[in-house]
């Protein structure tokens, strides 16, 4: 038996016109045309029995018909009758019966209605059984919930979760609109599956809270921890030099303004590879010796690289009237200097640790363990790894954020096909190191590793979420490969219109309720989602520490006083005193 039976005296109207995806209905009871609202539910008879099909309205109009005119009695003069149309977009298709399943709704259109055919608004109790069959459609563990429908607070609005996952995902939203909150639902969904594996590249700290046996906390080392000696048994994660690509090197070491900047790569490189092959040979690895590249990720001796650096730039070679400049002679000053000075930063103390931490050979493959092990190769615990960022210097972070993703990657990459277990990347604040407009080496660096993954990553395991509040400064073909989006609140026009084409144009008119979208209110469209619509989003059990700061409460307070000690201590240190 069919959820969604009508008697013809319940419609709102027949159809007048059909185009593709898009209905025209004609509504001649007036009382009926106040009661519907755009963005509602319709059903619409189908020329296929125990078909209907469901739209969503679009647009509401009444217009005059200039042909024909009419006498109106009480005002002693002629008047223009109305027409009363209703435009809507069709969605999918609700069965009667497929196979041996009832009541199933598929996001197909095998046929559109025929002109004259009944339309039937969804409401009340048919609304809240329509709602139910859309709840309940996709079984088992592929089930992820968000919260409750806009449309019927009662059903609980599901995603598919292997769909997200292995398409890519968009979350955007202005400041304040929910976006980590939504984050956070997602991230203790998956931290509760037996076997989770998500990274989360956290700018702020902001997921700190995230608590239980299915979270990881790791932190990017800072200058506190360098002199403390801790390493990854104490959740401190060290990224150093020789696990960046060459060409990550050469961005952060060589001054591309400097006109012997190709002199200092190449000599650099040839530097690098004879140190990779020392460290090799002194460590009996003669196996990889004979097949590695400048691009394996092999440990090697910074001070080899600079001894051979300073070596050629001050050496003299034979000549025909005795001794000369080498070819190198005084060209690689800067990128010494270069070499030097990254070397003493001590905000970048996680990409030179000292002794021990991070320069034996077995170290990448406990780092990878840590990263990239899902919880049950974990005893149950920490499947999802929340990586804290805060402390790494904004003008080289996406060198850094890309070096874990290509990491990432590069291990499901080289993993045999059927030993991969697939991981999810959680990219929190992506403007900030996936931008669209490169404005450095190291931008230029993580932007290419990004846009593999988003192209090839499914093939792998790797999937994407990327999270923003400026979609419009995210690299356009890292977004373009999201076939799922969750928009909450945007009041730029820019970001609206990032939105927008991303929406199939059939649900082109979704993209007016960006900017008044109710605060934890998302619009979800794409592949997870069976009914594209407007979802509020479920609180999560630990709120994220993004919450905004009460201006106005806060100043009230007469006891609300700021610790700026701490403040400047922790400025001075580069290191957060809490």
């Amino acid at each position: 038996m069919s959820i969604l039976d009508f008697a013809d005296h319940e419609a709102l109207g027949r159809v007048q016109s059909v185009d593709t995806a898009t209905v025209i209905v004609r509504v001649d009871d007036i009382e009926a045309l106040r009661a519907i609202q755009v963005n509602r539910l319709v059903a619409l008879q189908s020329s296929l029995a125990g078909h209907k099909l469901i739209g969503v309205i679009y647009k509401i109009t009444r217009t005059a018909l200039e042909e024909a005119k009419v006498a109106d009695v009480d005002l002693g003069e002629e008047a223009h009758p109305e027409v009363n149309l209703v435009r809507v977009t069709l969605i999918g298709t609700l069965l009667d019966r497929d196979g041996s399943r009832s009541n199933v709704f598929r996001r197909t259109l095998e046929t559109v209605p025929e002109i004259d055919a009944y339309c039937f608004a969804l409401e009340g109790e048919r609304l809240t059984r329509f709602m139910s069959v859309i709840s309940d459609v996709t079984a088992g563990a592929q089930r992820l919930s968000l919260g409750a429908y806009t449309l019927d607070p009662k059903a609980e609005a599901y995603v598919n979760g292997n769909k997200l996952f292995q398409r890519h995902a968009l979350v955007v939203g202005s400041t304040g609109s929910g976006k980590s909150w939504t984050t956070a639902r997602l991230l203790e969904q998956v931290a509760e599956l037996k076997s989770a594996n998500a990274i989360v590249f956290d700018m702020h700290g902001e997921y700190a809270s995230m608590a239980g046996d299915g979270f990881v906390h790791l932190r990017v080392a800072g200058p506190g921890d360098i002199d403390a000696g801790r390493g990854l048994s104490d959740g401190i994660l060290h990224l150093p030099y020789w696990l960046m690509s060459y060409e990550a090197l050469v961005s952060m070491f060589v001054d591309r303004t400097d006109q012997n900047a190709p002199n200092q790569a190449m000599v650099m490189s040839r530097a690098i590879v004879d140190a990779k092959s020392s460290f090799l040979a002194d460590g009996g690895h003669t196996d990889i010796l004979a097949n590695f590249t400048i691009d394996s990720p092999v440990p090697f001796a910074m001070e080899c690289v600079l001894a051979t650096l300073n070596r050629l730039n001050t050496e003299m070679v034979p000549g025909a009237r005795g001794e000369k400049q080498g070819d190198f002679y005084g060209k690689l000053s800067r990128l010494i200097q270069r070499l030097e000075g990254k070397r003493t930063d001590r905000r970048l103390g996680f990409l030179f640790p000292a002794a021990s931490i991070a320069d034996g050979y077995e170290w990448l493959e406990q780092a990878v363990t840590l990263l990239l092990g899902g919880r049950a190769a974990k005893g149950g615990q920490g499947g999802v790894k929340v990586v804290d960022f805060s402390e790494v210097p904004s003008d080289i972070l996406p060198l850094i954020v890309g070096m874990v993703a290509r990491m990432t990657f590069h291990v499901q990459q080289w993993s045999a096909q059927g030993a991969r277990h697939p991981v999810a990347l959680f990219c929190d604040e992506a403007h900030l190191y996936i931008p669209q407009n490169a404005a450095s080496a190291a931008a230029e660096n993580a932007i290419a590793i990004f846009e593999r993954i988003a192209k090839e990553g499914r093939k792998y395991g790797v999937g994407l979420v990327v999270i923003s509040q400026r979609p419009a400064e995210v690299n356009r073909t890292v977004v373009s490969q999201c076939n799922n989006l969750i928009a909450m609140r945007l009041t730029n026009g820019d970001d609206q219109a990032v939105v927008r084409r991303l929406l199939p144009e059939s649900l082109g008119s979704f993209g007016e309720l960006l900017p008044v979208l109710d605060t934890g209110e998302a619009l979800v469209v794409g592949d997870a989602i069976l009914l594209p619509t407007r979802i509020r989003i479920a609180k999560p059990l630990n709120e994220p520490l993004s919450g905004t700061i009460e201006f106005w409460d806060r100043w009230a307070d007469p006891a609300a006083v700021a610790a700026l000690d701490k403040a400047v201590e922790s400025w001075r240190r580069q290191t957060l005193i809490k």
